[in-house]
């Protein structure tokens, strides 16, 4: 099973799926078809049915039921874009058996490395297989490892029908990365009472609660003149930019938040003196906080419009909430999950996500939908890595799901 989890792995991260902010049309780029395509052969292959691909990119498949009594219809869902953060063209994998808490050389002509000095975790999987990129590229563990540990959990019950279970759904959707993955999402057809993201990072990790999350532009007019007479005329979006960027709390960026702290974050500066773009993404696990954040936001824009003649345009749009007011009412499929990783051996975390799933968003749309990990570390960028015996609980977890929830009440 480990063989042909790590196969499949692999061939998924090396197809580029890369999502784009922009483009309004879904999928927003039209890559994510390759894997699409890949894995809905494949799913027809290992013995799933009902399996469609429709022109949106979302591949769905069902696994009939084996037991004759009524149970609960599941569901696990895994998205099959990669960031757009980091570079996804021709990603290479390292794979690193036997980690013995060594610093491991990505590439060796630019000296890239990935050390447990500067990520601790590694050090909780010494004796494992690592999967880690070639240093110029992200992995794709985010969320191909969860795709992939569907894929294969799904295969292992299909041909070990000795292992009750009811129907099964599975759902691998595009465009999670730029807040989308739930745009076409049809879940009354669907039919699940409630679905698992495979989407996590750590073992163990098992959350129902997330950001609330927007993002936010503010566009600067500056007033490009000649330098050589550029005094009491020129303009420069590019100093107001700066200025923008230091009113907010410099305390309150990623970099220096943790747990339940929220934060404003520049995760784009596109300037030239004419005229320049800030991308800020906002997150708060309050509800409260983060209306709060939004409108010190506005008012910070407010007050810069004062200051420079009006020169600023601002807009937020909200992404999506924290999942815990809708999963509270159903916490038994919270329970379910715990129950089903303590029966293989796994210590639950249980914990808020800091960041956003599929799950938060189908949550409010009538899916119930907690997030379980996947086995990535360090998403979206080069020092990206998967522990492959992390993955391989992570399909034993789905597994064990099915099982439990097929057990006569």
């Amino acid at each position: 099973m480990q063989n042909q989890l790590l196969d499949r792995f692999l061939r998924y991260v090396k197809i580029d799926t890369q999502s784009a902010y922009g483009n309004p049309k879904l999928p927003s780029t039209e890559k994510q078809f390759a894997l699409a395509q890949l894995l809905r052969d494949e799913l027809i292959a290992i013995g799933l049915q009902d399996v469609q691909l429709n022109e949106e990119c979302y591949i769905t498949a069902t696994l009939p039921a084996n037991v004759a009594h009524d149970c609960p219809t599941i569901g696990f869902v895994a998205h099959i874009d990669t960031a757009p953060d980091f570079t996804a063209e021709n990603v290479q994998p390292k794979i690193w058996e036997n980690y013995q808490g060594q610093d491991l050389v990505l590439c060796q002509d630019h000296n890239i490395q990935l050390r447990p000095a500067e990520f601790p975790e590694l050090h909780q999987y010494i004796g494992q297989t690592l999967i880690t990129t070639n240093g110029h590229s992200l992995l794709g563990a985010d969320d191909k490892a969860g795709v992939a540990e569907i894929v294969t959990a799904m295969d292992f019950l299909i041909k070990n029908p000795q292992i009750p279970h009811g129907k099964i759904r599975i759902c691998f959707t595009p465009d999670e990365e730029i807040g989308r993955g739930a745009d076409g999402f049809d879940v009354a057809a669907f039919g699940a009472d409630w679905a698992y993201t495979m989407d996590g990072s750590r073992l163990g990790e098992l959350q129902y609660e997330n950001f609330n999350a927007a993002s936010a532009t503010v566009h600067i007019q500056g007033k490009n003149v000649h330098p050589g007479f550029a005094k009491n005329k020129m303009v420069n979006s590019i100093h107001i930019a700066q200025d923008f960027i230091a009113a907010l709390p410099a305390d309150e960026r990623p970099e220096f938040t943790q747990d339940y702290q929220g934060f404003f974050h520049l995760n784009q500066f596109d300037g030239t003196v004419d005229a320049t773009t800030l991308h800020y993404i906002i997150r708060d696990h309050s509800r409260e906080k983060f209306e709060a954040r939004k409108q010190f936001f506005h008012d910070t824009v407010a007050r810069f419009n004062q200051k420079y003649e009006n020169r600023l345009s601002s807009k937020v749009e909200d992404s999506y909430y924290n999942m815990r007011e809708k999963i509270e009412p159903v916490m038994h499929i919270v329970e379910l999950a715990e129950k089903a990783m303590k029966a293989i051996g796994i210590t639950p975390i249980i914990e808020p996500i800091r960041g956003g799933t599929d799950g938060s968003r189908l949550s409010f749309m009538g899916l119930p939908c907690p997030n379980i990990f996947a086995g990535g570390m360090n998403f979206h960028g080069r020092y990206e890595y998967v522990s492959l015996q992390a993955m391989q609980a992570a399909s034993d977890c789905i597994v064990k799901i099915a099982e439990l929830a097929a057990e006569k009440k």
